[in-house]
């Protein structure tokens, strides 16, 4: 039963991982003690009841995607880097289930970190972390992806769900502030049926009804639905006082640290204590009783805040009460005039964008999920990168937001145009990598890109039109990784193919370890890729997973996001749909392609037998190396064989791997790179010593 699904303490538990920070315990709460709150309804009869009382508006959900994300992959395998061809198939189902009832679906998704919860984000950064240690220990030690009770989300997940819905024809909205608000005023303005999601402050908005994610039944488009009026019947208060009962119990305004001794003083004085509660219910239950015994007014907060140790700031209750209340919306307990300070995001400019029409457009874009983190670098100066599945025992792998961080600094000083002293303002980047407390955050210098003939302004990449431009933007682009002489290469490839060798030779020059077998089973992926469905890459079953591929994937994925910035900050040369994780990874395919390769696999079997992909993999090998070679990088073979798989023979490492099919060799590169390469494909299997420490040496250009 499903009402039975929402008092489990497992999912409780979940529930509280995934909130946006809400009133801590309410939601569990409302499951234990308010059970008539947990009303099991029909979406369909709800949306055509809907329709019956409003014909001329169809009915509306608005979902909360960062409370969904964690229901949505239901792929078996999360650890290798994301089923991403999978995931797209799965959200394409959910919306189709929507559609067939004659349901909208509209979705929001957090734009930015607001200062206020910025502790809140380090603490739950820290707490991943050691989430993603133990998961390293536990793959290592048994060669397998763990059970569902140690899921990781993919990295970047939420991210890369955000351009999927919008590529699969979703209105997706792009938050300037915190999602719930946003949420809750959309549900309200816009009467919709619903919100979908699983966070306590929808049960304290005063907006339209509040659906659960975690108990929709997909099939049958039923759900809980959580009474806001049935909770305040059981509390004895009105729905007035729910942005005050939540103030009152900590919220992301009010420190619960500051209300201990209110809370002790309400629990003493309490009628309504039960033992068979814990502590955090019983503490609800005399704060309920405390507030319904005064009168609803401005005096009475104001009493509220005098005899609440509120330290120097003694308007967080009024502020907390006042953030609560949605455009339109007036409480007594705060004076009329009181201007809501969740609607003061209008800004026309920032200190790092004095150019209002480059502001208004890079505001409108974040808004409607068409570019990334650029609005807020323009706005605030700032940059978030969360953890990825990277295993920080592993020293021979920097953090992925360290081998990008050159990349950004082009980024940052294309759109932050130098001012008369020629000085660009510092970033604030809080990014996750080994050995950063995020005590403070990264300030990063832009450094300026080689451009032939300077970087263009962006009024010039983002809004001049013709073809000249449009190779300012793509050679622009190339800039950012280093690759603006292999333009013309570049430019002949298909454009996912493109913007995949951009990032592995950007990879395999910033990363001194990796080595050819990486590259080629980098290749093998994209490449054996293009012809493969999801129902196909499902069907791939792994004997055992390896923890650097594990770790790689990672890389690559987060390596996509940049490419995202890189792209949206140059005018978008490329379609962003190009550029995403289902047009050129696969986690279980990776993770073949590469325990093939290190085993030391012919060229033949890491192609799947496919002759027509030999010769694009040769030039796409060819086109990473001359980039390498430009770069006076060695890249070293050192096949890790299969470690982890004791139990049968390993296979022999086999030279000819290494060793192209010259017959079959296509160069696409000019004449001197054409000898000089060749000579260097015919010499690479010659060298003397043992295959682990063989070089593919390129020499200085």
């Amino acid at each position: 039963m499903l009402l039975k699904a929402v008092c489990s303490p497992v999912l409780y538990c979940c529930d509280l991982r995934r909130l946006a920070m809400g009133v801590r315990g309410l939601q569990g709460f409302v499951a234990r003690v308010c059970p008539d709150a947990c009303q099991t309804v029909d979406l369909r009869e709800m949306a055509e009841k809907h329709r019956a009382d409003h014909p001329d508006c169809p009915p509306v959900i608005v979902v909360d995607a960062m409370s969904c994300v964690r229901r949505w992959y239901t792929p078996e395998s999360w650890v290798c880097g994301g089923q991403w061809r999978e995931y797209l198939a799965i959200l394409q189902d959910f919306i189709n289930a929507f559609m067939a009832a004659g349901i909208k679906l509209v979705f929001y998704f957090d734009g930015v970190v607001e200062e206020k919860k910025r502790d809140e984000w380090i603490k739950r950064r820290m707490k991943n972390t050691e989430e993603i240690t133990r998961l390293f220990q536990f793959i290592k030690t048994h060669r397998k992806q763990p059970g569902r009770e140690m899921f990781v989300l993919p990295s970047a997940l939420p991210t890369f769900t955000r351009y999927a819905l919008k590529s699969l024809g979703q209105k997706t909205v792009c938050t300037l502030q915190e999602a719930d608000f946003e949420v809750a005023a959309y549900g309200l303005q816009h009467n919709c049926i619903g919100i979908l999601g699983q966070d306590s402050d929808y049960l304290i908005y005063n907006t339209c009804p509040y659906f659960s994610i975690e108990n929709l039944r997909l099939d049958r488009l039923v759900t809980v639905m959580y009474s806001r009026e049935v909770l305040c019947r059981v509390l004895g208060i009105s729905l007035t006082h729910l942005p005050l009962f939540a103030c009152l119990l900590g919220n992301d305004i009010v420190p619960e640290s500051m209300l201990e001794g209110f809370w002790h003083k309400c629990l003493t004085t309490s009628p309504h204590r039960n033992r068979s509660y814990n502590r955090r219910a019983n503490i609800l239950l005399s704060v309920a009783n405390y507030i319904s015994k005064i009168p609803c007014s401005y005096s009475s907060l104001k009493h509220l805040e005098e005899i609440i140790p509120l330290g120097s700031d003694k308007t967080l209750l009024c502020r907390g009460v006042n953030s609560y209340l949605l455009p339109g919306q007036q409480s007594p307990w705060i004076p009329p005039d009181v201007t809501n300070c969740q609607m003061l995001s209008l800004q026309q400019q920032s200190a790092f964008c004095q150019d209002k029409e480059i502001f208004q457009l890079a505001k409108e874009q974040h808004i409607q999920s068409e570019n990334f983190t650029i609005f807020n670098i323009l706005s605030h100066g700032t940059v978030e990168c969360s953890n990825s599945l990277e295993d920080d025992c592993d020293t021979e792998i920097p953090g992925q937001a360290l081998i990008y961080r050159p990349a950004r600094q082009h980024i940052y000083s294309i759109l932050l145009e130098s001012g008369k002293g020629g000085t660009y303002p510092l970033v604030k980047e809080w990014c996750v990598y080994f050995g950063n407390p995020l005590k403070q955050p990264d300030l990063i210098q832009p450094v300026q890109p080689s451009v032939t003939g300077g970087t263009p302004n962006l009024k010039t990449l983002w809004l001049a039109k013709g073809p000249d431009v449009e190779k300012q933007r793509y050679s622009t682009f190339l800039a950012c990784f280093h690759l603006q002489d292999e333009m013309e290469e570049l430019q002949a490839l298909e454009a996912p193919v493109a913007g995949f060798c951009c990032l592995l030779a950007y990879l395999m020059v910033q990363v001194n370890s990796l080595s050819l077998e990486d590259l080629n089973a980098f290749l093998a992926l994209i490449l054996c890729l293009k012809g493969k469905s999801a129902a196909q890459l499902t069907g791939l079953q792994l004997a055992e997973v390896d923890p650097r591929a594990v770790h790689l994937g990672a890389v690559l994925i987060r390596s996509l996001t940049t490419l995202l910035m890189a792209n949206s900050a140059c005018g978008f040369p490329f379609r962003m749909d190009d550029l995403m994780p289902w047009a050129v990874f696969d986690g279980k395919l990776f993770q073949e392609k590469y325990q093939k390769s290190h085993r030391g696999c012919s060229v033949e079997e890491l192609l799947e037998g496919n002759e027509s992909l030999y010769t694009p993999f040769q030039n796409l090998k060819s086109l990473i190396c001359k980039v390498c070679m430009a770069k006076k990088r060695t890249i070293l073979s050192r096949p890790r064989g299969n470690r982890f798989n004791t139990g049968r023979e390993q296979r022999h490492f086999n030279p000819r791997f290494q060793q192209p099919h010259r017959s079959h060799f296509v160069s696409p590169y000019h004449n001197q790179m054409r000898g000089s390469t060749q000579r260097q494909l015919q010499s690479q299997g010659r060298g003397s010593g043992h295959p682990h420490s063989r070089r593919y040496h390129l020499p200085p250009q």
